[in-house]
């Protein structure tokens, strides 16, 4: 399956992002959009500056081909009422992190049934706005099932909603943002995915390189340019200690809630 294009949950979703991003007035700028294939399976590498930038780059796509692509998403996100209807009717691929095999084994038959799944190799969104160090499954999914990895960066859409930080609405509206889709990276089973994950890491941040040299906007001093091109955003350093501590934090909370319930007493209350 190479098209979704009657799946009317998918449609609305589409039309609803066009109208929103259509009433903010937003400027897309796509180089490489002729490396967005037409046909067949492969994988979208995506940087993860923000939290629109799985809508963003459906956008993109959408307007260059009317493909659509199937995002893998944490199984929280499918819990909720509303948003994991959603997320099953367009059919995304719920990540269970204690059970990834099975998001495994359905993002690899998808892309051999010919669609294009959207993956975030950083694991999360980087609150440095820097490329952090990938993971290697969409190296390895890629591999097995026989289809290219294509590497996409994005720019300027952490400027609509982003992760510790924030623009106004007025901020938000008539937003340049940049879209850098690079060549594709053909893995083979017997490839070292570790290896070609590093080649990927470097590809995505020259195409994010790219896409700040050209960047309308100056952003010196501001909150969503890096440390290292004079913006006020956490260095990596910075931001990976802040995650760290936001991981140690979720886990405990994870650990209390589940001694709560074995203890029968329901989930634990925070200390107050």
């Amino acid at each position: 399956m190479t098209s979704r294009g009657a799946d009317p949950i998918y449609g609305a979703a589409i039309g609803a992002g066009r109208t929103l991003f259509g009433l903010l007035g937003v400027k897309p700028t796509v180089t490489g959009g002729a490396n967005l294939p037409a046909t067949g399976g492969a994988v979208l590498a995506i940087t993860h500056f923000g939290y629109m930038d799985f809508a963003l780059v459906e956008w993109v796509t959408w307007k260059r081909n009317r493909r659509h692509i199937r995002f893998m998403a944490h199984k929280g996100a499918f819990d909720k009422p509303v948003v994991g209807w959603l997320l099953r009717g367009m059919r995304h691929i719920s990540v269970d992190m204690q059970a990834g095999a099975d998001a495994y084994r359905l993002a690899v038959q998808a892309l051999r049934d010919g669609e294009v799944l959207g993956v975030f190799p950083e694991g999360g969104v980087s609150a440095s706005f820097e490329v952090r160090d990938l993971k290697t499954g969409a190296i390895r999914m890629a591999a097995e099932a026989g289809v290219p990895v294509i590497p996409v960066a994005v720019w300027g859409g952490h400027r609509l909603l982003t992760k510790a930080a924030g623009s106004t609405l007025r901020e938000k509206f008539r937003l340049p943002i940049g879209f850098a889709v690079g060549t594709p990276i053909y893995p083979a089973p017997t490839d070292d995915a570790t290896a070609l994950t590093l080649t990927l890491r470097e590809r995505l941040q020259n195409l994010v390189d790219g896409l700040h040299a050209g960047y309308p906007d100056d952003g010196a001093g501001a909150w969503w340019q890096p440390a290292r091109l004079g913006g006020s955003a956490p260095t990596p350093e910075v931001a990976a200690i802040a995650e760290a501590e936001r991981q140690a934090r979720k886990a405990a909370k994870a650990a209390a809630a589940a001694r709560g319930t074995a203890e029968g007493g329901g989930p634990a209350r925070p200390l107050t």
